[in-house]
């Protein structure tokens, strides 16, 4: 007789075909069929098991493993144990503190730049730097047309959005800001400076706290003489 023989859950089917022409002429095909479709069925449905699981509260592991009930596998990092760990104890964090919003106002931010004070476009004097908080921006003014200019005798005005800056009652320069400013919150002081050249210092309250402006200088006045 005829056999054939296939492999599920490690058990055996044994199919006995007895030995006449016309029979086999009939049933050997399908057998056969039978056969190679129990060995395809116990292919796919071969099961593959994948589970998480937590060695401690702050370690996560996860456990891969596929193959027969005996443990074997067909890669040399499931022969391994096929274990990915990763420690976040060190974060301190919950699930309940990644559901939260976090309010804006628990972000600070500071940035800095210089900017030319010269309405002549090719020039970059860099005499305007500039710092940036969140509801403030602190200016520091050289402008080398005011060489030789008293200290005393510099004035500063500001407006929602713009400053001017006279010598001896007249406005010899002036810029357009890049934000609109709190005009009942903004200061200014002058000194003497190296090279001749006076320092003008001011302190911009912004309107619209933590709006970012990104610079001082939009544009320089055209009432600017220098």
């Amino acid at each position: 007789c005829y056999s054939y023989d296939t492999q599920y859950n490690r058990r055996q089917t044994r199919f006995l075909i007895p030995h006449s022409p016309k029979m086999n002429a009939r049933v050997l095909p399908f057998a056969a069929l039978l056969a190679f479709s129990l060995e395809a069925f116990a292919f796919v449905a071969r099961p593959s098991h994948f589970h998480c699981v937590t060695s401690s509260p702050s370690v996560l592991t996860r456990h891969a493993s596929s193959g027969d009930q005996n443990g074997e596998t067909g890669s040399n990092d499931d022969k391994s144990g096929g274990i990915i760990s990763v420690d976040v104890s060190d974060l301190g964090l919950t699930v309940a503190d990644l559901e939260k919003k976090i309010p804006i106002h628990n972000f600070s931010f500071e940035s800095s730049g210089y900017q030319s004070t010269s309405r002549i476009p090719d020039v970059d004097d860099g005499g305007c730097h500039w710092v940036e908080n969140a509801e403030d921006i602190d200016v520091t003014l050289r402008i080398p047309g005011l060489i030789g200019q008293p200290a005393e005798a510099l004035s500063v005005l500001f407006s929602t959005t713009t400053v001017s800056v006279s010598a001896f009652g007249r406005i010899v320069w002036s810029a357009i800001q890049m934000g609109i400013s709190d005009l009942d919150d903004c200061t200014f002081m002058t000194e003497e400076g190296k090279d001749g050249v006076p320092i003008i210092q001011l302190n911009v309250r912004k309107r619209d706290v933590e709006e970012r402006w990104g610079g001082f200088i939009l544009q320089i006045g055209e009432d600017s003489l220098l």
